[in-house]
C-alpha cells in the first residue's frame, strides 16, 4: 500500500472513530496518525536488517509523540490510538486489525522469557486507558479491556475483562469495538460481590428476627 493509500485509511479511520475531527487536515496533527506513519517505515527498516536506523526512528517518534512502538512489533490495519501518550507496544507483540487503544496502554511482557514475550492482540479488539496487557499470550477477537486492567493470562474472543488481576465478566459480547466505543459502562466484579454479600446479610439478619420473634412466641406459650 502507497503512502497516500496509507493517508487516506487513516484519516477513514480517525474520523470514523474520534467524533472531535472536524476536517481532514487535522488528522495531520493527530500523535497517532504519526506514530502509526513513523513505526510503519521503522518496521519496514526492521524487517530488513537495518536495526539502529529502524529504533534511532522510532526513539525519536516515541519523543515527539509519546507512543512508543518498538519496530519489530506486527501491527495490522486499522489500529487507532486515542490521546494516545504513554502507550508501549513491545518488540514481540502483534495486533489485529481494527484495533483501538487509549492512553497509558502498555503491551509488555513480564520480564521472565524469551523469544516470544510480548501479547497478540486480535482483531476488533478495544483496551481502554491504563490497561496493561503483560506476558506472551492471546487477547481473542471482539473483547474489551477495561479502563486500568491488568491482564495476566489469555482471554477468549468476545469477553469483556476488568480488574486488577483482570477477570472475566462478560463473554460472547460480539459487538464490535470499533462501532461501539464505550469504555465507561463496563461491568465491575467488586461492587456486584459487595452488592450480592449484602444481599446475603440483609436476608440473614431478616430470617433471624424472625426466629426470635418464634422463640419469643415459644416461651410465651410455655409460660
Amino acid at each position: 500500500m502507497g503512502v497516500i493509500s496509507r493517508v487516506k485509511e487513516e484519516i477513514a479511520i480517525i474520523k470514523e472513530r474520534d467524533p472531535a475531527m472536524h476536517s481532514d487536515w487535522e488528522v495531520f496533527l493527530y500523535p497517532s496518525f504519526r506514530a502509526i506513519m513513523n513505526y510503519r517505515v521503522a518496521h519496514k527498516l526492521y524487517v530488513n536488517g537495518h536495526f539502529f536506523l529502524a529504533r534511532f526512528l522510532s526513539q525519536r517518534s516515541a519523543r515527539k509523540t509519546g507512543i512508543e512502538i518498538h519496530p519489530g512489533a506486527q501491527i495490522g490495519r486499522g489500529l487507532f490510538i486515542d490521546h494516545g501518550h504513554g502507550v508501549v507496544i513491545g518488540e514481540t507483540a502483534i495486533v489485529g486489525d481494527n484495533v483501538t487503544m487509549y492512553q497509558g496502554v502498555t503491551l509488555g511482557g513480564n520480564g521472565k522469557e524469551h523469544g516470544k514475550r510480548h501479547p497478540t492482540i486480535g482483531n476488533n479488539v478495544m483496551i481502554s486507558a491504563g490497561a496493561k496487557v503483560l506476558g506472551s499470550f492471546e487477547i481473542g477477537d471482539n473483547s474489551k479491556i477495561g479502563a486500568g486492567s491488568v491482564v495476566l493470562s489469555p482471554v477468549p474472543s468476545n469477553c469483556t475483562v476488568v480488574g486488577v488481576p483482570g477477570r472475566i465478566v462478560k463473554r460472547n459480547n460480539i459487538s464490535c469495538p470499533s462501532a461501539e466505543l464505550n469504555h465507561v459502562d463496563l461491568p465491575d466484579p467488586i461492587k456486584e460481590e459487595i452488592n450480592s454479600l449484602k444481599q446475603n446479610k440483609d436476608t440473614m439478619e431478616q430470617r433471624v428476627q424472625e426466629l426470635e420473634q418464634m422463640v419469643q412466641k415459644l416461651a410465651e406459650m410455655v409460660k
